[in-house]
């Protein structure tokens, strides 16, 4: 520690003195294998190569702290190396390290000599390169990806491996055009992965994107849009921010488009940008008085004092940015102070001029002029930037594949000839190797996987602090605690969504190009949200139901004409009255069947006409329950066929009262002869025949059919019985219909005569209770809902057979009961009577 601090004392008064230093000669060292550098330790942004004709000489005027710290941190990583006994023992790296000036032009000038014969300076021509064996082993670098695209290249055409500490670009994992390029950092999509789970997590999707006009920019941000589309993610501006000192041309557009970013809705920007592009981006954004938004930064700028120092930054909103995480080496600060302290050591600095005289100048061109002029206060910024860690990692992989091929061991390494790039890249592929206790892997493409720290800037006076906010190691963790937001109301998080969100059971209906801008739709019933992201509704399947704005479906329910239903409770009673009158009248006919009463009504012909209303009746018992095959069938027989018994004996009544009322005496006896006995039982027979065909046609040209219906109940199935042809479905009501209209004008016009019973008259109103029951049963039955069509046959079932019975029946059962002195046979008989010498009751009207 004191010969430390005597080197620091000396190194302050050299540089306090205006002494240059030799750290440019610290650049190189020899070794028994070599590692190349390349490095951005100047910048040429004011060399004018635009303007070159010539292919001379470019020098690089501008100094960068960070390229000469990363060139620092692969120098102490060799140093290490050769200092440890289990890598490499018995062995020693050498280095050799160059500026780039971050410019093509000049970083091949060094490539160039690193592909040299070993002691040359010449780059021989062979058909084969097999046994060549050139200057350096393997390449360490280039930070930038624009500059590793064209390297990568290059060393790849003789399989030298090339190690980067900086290029990201996804474009470096082709193995086919870069078979020889690995990297300790990430590939950009990694990021680009992370920032898009950045915004997902945050309820971003209406968002900004711009890349820096560069190889860096223009293939993250292809690789960002790709994601974010994919993610639902709608980019509403998307532009390519120019390199400082193009046309004032396309800087204009830089303008463009922070105006219509500003006009927009848009609150978060996504700035994949080197270090130079952002800087321009953001004096344009504050001169223009850009209103704050949040910033997700890409890891190129993320730390850069290029950025966070210039003036009125702390005004452009939140910065939010990924930078990968590393091993700490917290004896950095002190290797840097140590070799300035011994680059201001004139003995020191002699020393190095006797171990390698000559630094090749005259090829590549002064290493480093600005390197020995720069200031303990200049380096100290940079010292724990998090990419001096990956030029650090670097070194060891290249030391461990090495290693391996070297076959070493604890005891050394065994001689063998010397180590060709192509025989270490063999073993450089899938490698692992331990950098300060952290596992690193080369995977298949040449990448690590390094996990990322999320950052956000916290101001502290003039320069910002980064904070760390969440972690990313393939899947997002953000502490929202440790969130803070540098703009808008209240300060709280921004939003920026084009459209709002839709609630549970809405779908997006688009409007315009952006999924993102849409209007929400209410999903309607029988339909259904099936994911938050849906355009369209989905449709149920036909055994389930939803109502409006649902998120799932639900089984639907069977249903039918059920027996404990309201409606049918209530026929049921109506049924237990009808039956009751019916078997009432039936009892008091069979009772007082020698009565004239009941002779005039059809004597036995009467009872049998109340045993089919009876069975009329029951026949409503197969509407209700779950409807089969048999039930569908015999609904409309067992229906029609007691109606037509039931109908034609009062049409032979009906006929009889005709007959004897309307045509002469020697007619009617003839045909009243007809109407009475066998003759009158044929004519019911016949009537049943007819009704019986007419159904076994229908039975079997348009048997009924259960169908099980999903779509006419909104949450139930309907199981009923379809009528196929509602033409035949009439016809079996025609003879019924043809027997009461025939009864009715055999009746509707006959005259009563005095102290006589007026039988026409209760059969005129039964006939009229007929059609009045099946006429208004057509159009309530046509036009009713199909759930409830069988109950309105059994409610018109039932109140015909009510009618009937009120009209015709009924009105005999009170003569029977109340007024049996009217039971006689001229009251009833008339006519037939007289010739049995009736009398008492001859002189009396009713």
């Amino acid at each position: 520690i004191p010969g430390l601090m005597l080197l620091s004392l000396m190194a302050l008064l050299g540089l306090g003195a205006g002494a240059p230093l030799c750290l440019s000669r610290q650049l190189r060292m020899q070794g028994d294998y070599v590692l190349g550098g390349l490095f951005p330790l100047g910048t040429a942004e004011d060399t004018g190569l635009s303007d070159r004709t010539q292919p001379n000489a470019t020098v690089c005027t501008r100094f960068s702290s960070l390229g000469l710290l990363w060139a620092l941190a692969m120098k102490m990583a060799v140093e290490e190396v050769n200092n440890r006994s289990t890598l490499l023992p018995g062995l020693r790296l050498g280095y050799d390290l160059f500026d780039t000036c971050s410019e093509p032009v000049v970083a091949m000038k060094p490539s160039l000599m690193f592909m040299a014969k070993a002691g040359s300076c010449d780059i021989a021509a062979y058909c084969n390169y097999t046994q060549y064996q050139p200057r350096v082993l393997a390449v360490i670098g280039p930070h930038s990806s624009e500059l590793a695209l064209i390297t990568g290249k290059f060393f790849s055409f003789f399989l030298m491996p090339q190690v980067s500490y900086g290029a990201s670009t996804d474009r470096l994992s082709n193995r086919e055009t870069f078979p020889s390029f690995f990297r300790t950092v990430s590939s950009d999509r990694v990021q680009a992965v992370a920032m898009v789970e950045l915004l997902q997590e945050l309820g971003w999707n209406w968002v900004a994107a711009v890349g820096s006009d560069d190889e860096y920019g223009r293939q993250g941000l292809s690789l960002f849009s790709s994601l974010a589309n994919a993610r639902g993610i709608c980019i509403a501006h998307e532009g390519l921010v120019p390199l400082p000192h193009t046309s004032s041309l396309r800087l204009g557009t830089v303008q463009g488009l922070l105006h219509q970013v500003n006009q927009s809705s848009v609150q978060v920007v996504v700035l994949f940008s080197s270090t130079r592009a952002a800087r321009t981006l953001f004096s344009y954004s504050i001169h223009c008085r850009l209103s704050p938004k949040v910033w997700v930064a890409s890891e190129a700028w993320l730390t850069s004092d290029l950025v966070m120092t210039l003036p009125g930054m702390a005004e452009v909103g939140t910065v939010l940015g990924f930078l990968q995480q590393g091993a700490p080496i917290p004896e950095f600060p002190s290797y840097v102070q140590t070799c300035l302290a011994l680059a201001a050591d004139p003995a020191f600095c002699a020393s190095l001029d006797a171990e390698q005289p000559g630094l090749e100048e005259h090829v590549v061109g002064p290493r480093c002029p600005q390197c020995d002029h720069v200031t303990l206060e200049a380096m100290s910024a940079g010292l724990l930037h998090h990419q001096t860690f990956a030029a650090y990692a670097a070194v060891y992989g290249v030391a461990q594949a090495l290693h391996n091929t070297l076959l070493c061991n604890a005891s050394g390494c065994p001689p063998r000839e010397p180590v060709r790039p192509w025989q270490l890249l063999e073993n450089m592929y899938n490698l692992t190797f331990r950098v300060r206790g952290l596992a690193l892997q080369f995977d298949a493409r040449g990448n690590v996987n390094m996990d990322y720290d999320l950052k956000l800037w916290v101001w502290r006076d003039l320069k910002p602090e980064l904070r760390t906010v969440g972690a990313f190691n393939g899947r997002l963790k953000v502490w929202h605690s440790q969130m803070s937001w540098w703009h808008g109301p209240n300060c709280t998080r921004p939003v920026s969504q084009c459209s709002r969100q839709c609630g549970e059971g809405q779908v997006r209906r688009v409007k315009g190009f952006h999924s993102c801008c849409y209007d929400c739709v209410d999903c309607k019933a029988g339909t259904y949200q099936r994911s938050p992201d849906d355009l369209l509704c989905t449709q149920c399947d036909q055994n389930q139901w939803s109502p409006d704005r649902s998120t799932r479906c639900f089984p639907r329910r069977l249903t039918f004409l059920a027996w404990g239903q309201p409606a049918v409770l209530v026929l049921l009673i109506l049924l237990a009255l009808a039956l009751g009158l019916v078997l009432v009248a039936l009892g008091l006919f069979i009772r007082h069947r020698d009565s004239p009463l009941v002779q005039a009504s059809g004597g036995p012909r009467a009872c049998f006409g109340l045993a089919c209303l009876g069975l009329v009746c029951l026949s409503v018992l197969l509407f209700p329950g779950q409807p089969g095959p048999a039930s569908c069938l015999a609904q409309q027989p067992l229906l029609h066929l007691p109606l037509t018994g039931c109908l034609s004996t009062l049409f032979l009544q009906a006929a009889q009262i005709f007959v004897g009322s309307e045509l002469p005496s020697s007619w009617a006896d003839q045909l009243r002869r007809c109407l009475q006995g066998p003759w009158a039982w044929l004519l019911v027979l016949l009537a049943l025949l007819a009704e019986a065909a007419l159904c076994a046609w229908y039975l079997v040209a348009f048997p009924p059919e259960v169908v099980t219906d999903w779509w006419v109940l909104p949450t139930q199935v309907l199981v009923h019985c379809r009528v196929r042809s509602w033409i035949s479905f009439g016809l079996v009501h025609a003879i019924n219909a043809m027997l009461a209209f025939l009864c009715f004008l055999g009746t509707f016009l006959v005259q009563s005569r005095p102290g006589r019973y007026n039988g026409a008259r209760g059969l005129t109103f039964a006939m009229l209770a007929y059609f009045i029951t099946w006429i208004s049963f057509v159009p309530l039955f046509a036009n009713v809902h199909v759930a409830y069509q069988p109950t309105v046959q059994m409610a018109a079932i039932l109140l015909c057979a009510l009618g009937i019975l009120a009209t015709f029946h009924l009105p005999k059962c009170y003569l029977l009961l109340q007024q049996l002195e009217l039971n006689n046979p001229e009251f009833f008989l008339g006519d037939d009577a007289r010739g049995q010498g009736s009398s008492g009751s001859g002189g009396k009207e009713t």
